[in-house]
């Protein structure tokens, strides 16, 4: 056990945990931050994506003690509010069905945009690619993405 200091969402978290704790567990388990899912614990999902100095990252496959005096950004920590351009986009165009791997989506969505303004349909099919959403709401997340890039700029 050690104890690593965390800043997850602007704020400082001290945790004491196993080095090689996935990240992810320390986020729910430890943190209480449960918005962020565990889907398959391989890095082949994405549920578990959060920000890693502004990057989208598995969770899940990062030990906690490569964590340390990083910035982590969850769901949780995108906005207070559901004001992210994302978030507004994904209520609008009604994008979750059951909802288990919208956090992770979203998460990557907003790093997308980050990163490319204008994502192409290409752009957002490699995105989606590496996120599975077993309800297949696929079209919804690429017109949600779409739409979030544009509230994005306004």
């Amino acid at each position: 056990m050690a104890t690593y200091n965390l800043m997850i969402n602007g704020s400082t978290h001290a945790v004491e945990a196993d080095p090689q704790m996935p990240l992810l567990w320390v986020i729910r388990d430890i943190v209480g931050l449960t918005g962020t899912k565990y889907g398959c614990g391989m890095a082949q999902c994405g549920a578990c994506t959060v920000h890693f100095n502004g990057n989208p990252v598995r969770s899940c496959s990062i030990p906690v003690s490569a964590a340390a005096s990083q910035k982590i950004t969850t769901i949780e920590g995108l906005s207070p509010d559901n004001s992210h351009p994302v978030q507004r986009a994904w209520i609008a165009e009604q994008v979750p069905q059951c909802g288990y791997c919208q956090s992770g989506q979203i998460m990557a969505a907003a790093a997308l945009i980050k990163s490319k303004p204008n994502p192409t349909d290409t752009d957002i099919d490699l995105l989606m690619q590496g996120h599975i959403c077993r309800c297949g709401t696929y079209p919804r997340i690429r017109k949600a993405i779409k739409a979030a890039a544009l509230l994005a700029k306004s």
